[in-house]
């Protein structure tokens, strides 16, 4: 199957009012069992990689690259996008190698920096044929950064959807990345009025923190795009660690990360089951 463009894929949850599951990949067992897992369920899925990833591989190519042939060998729409770049030049990187979206994270900056620079980001993506999400209201948890009672504006997010020109909005609504723990307290009421008022699919960080139950409410009140990473890495070490531990004088690699991707593989299914059948 050709390499699916993520806008595609997006904007038929978005119009659906369904939602659409986003796994980040740390390695290539990582991306295996994404696309695997979207393949069980025999949905579509969005194959992301985070800048601290593009970072420990030394460069986006090799993780990008390996990505972007699974993604078009896959019997799926399987899109591959470029996750919390802080880079612009990571962006272009992405571009150039045929990713067709980015979130481009200039959250951290001051309101008015922030829409200059996700503009100039914008502009360059469009011409490029290439999807932009942006993140407004600091969404916690990134290297330790929380940001606690931090929300998205509805006003400010009208604002600032209309002068960046992003195709899809990161809210902050309650959610954190690199929770361990599932317990993240949502606000389904602000998730409905940002829905409401944007016009552009809202995308949820840090859904490791939440529990199935609310990950349905949240893409029922008005989420579209879910973000799961920690959760995944949680399955994948959790796997290792048991199968070492049964097993302590194993030296092949693969006799733990063959189990853990077929273990990662398994909770994609499960979780696009459950943002799609809603």
């Amino acid at each position: 199957m050709p390499l699916s463009a993520t806008d595609e894929i997006v904007d038929a949850a978005y119009s659906g009012t369904s939602g659409v599951g986003a796994f980040n990949t740390v390695q290539i067992e990582h991306a295996e069992a994404i696309v695997a897992g979207a393949e069980t369920a025999g949905l579509p899925v969005i194959l992301q990689i985070s800048e601290n990833t593009a970072r420990y591989h030394g460069s986006l190519a090799p993780i990008g690259l390996a990505s972007l042939a699974l993604a078009r060998g896959a019997n799926v729409p399987v899109a591959v996008h470029l996750d919390h770049a802080v880079s612009a030049d990571l962006v272009r990187e992405a571009v150039e190698l045929g990713f067709h979206s980015v979130m481009f994270d200039a959250s951290k900056l001051p309101y008015d920096e922030n829409v200059a620079t996700t503009r100039e980001i914008t502009d360059y993506c469009h011409r490029a044929n290439v999807w932009v999400e942006a993140e407004l209201g600091e969404v916690g948890g990134k290297d330790g950064a929380h940001a606690p009672g931090v929300r998205t504006d509805p006003d400010e997010a009208v604002a600032f959807v209309e002068a960046t020109a992003v195709d899809a909005l990161a809210v902050a609504v309650g959610n954190s990345h690199a929770l361990l723990t599932r317990d993240a307290v949502l606000d389904f009421e602000l998730i409905t009025r940002l829905r409401t008022a944007v016009g552009v699919p809202l995308v949820l960080h840090g859904s490791s923190g939440v529990d199935d139950a609310d990950l349905a409410k949240a893409v029922t009140s008005g989420m579209t795009k879910v973000n799961v990473s920690t959760h995944l890495n949680k399955t994948c070490t959790r796997t290792v660690r048991r199968c070492l531990d049964a097993h302590p004088d194993t030296a092949d690699p693969r006799k733990y990360l063959g189990p853990a991707r077929a273990g990662v593989a398994d909770e994609v299914a499960r979780l696009l089951r459950l943002l799609a059948h809603n």
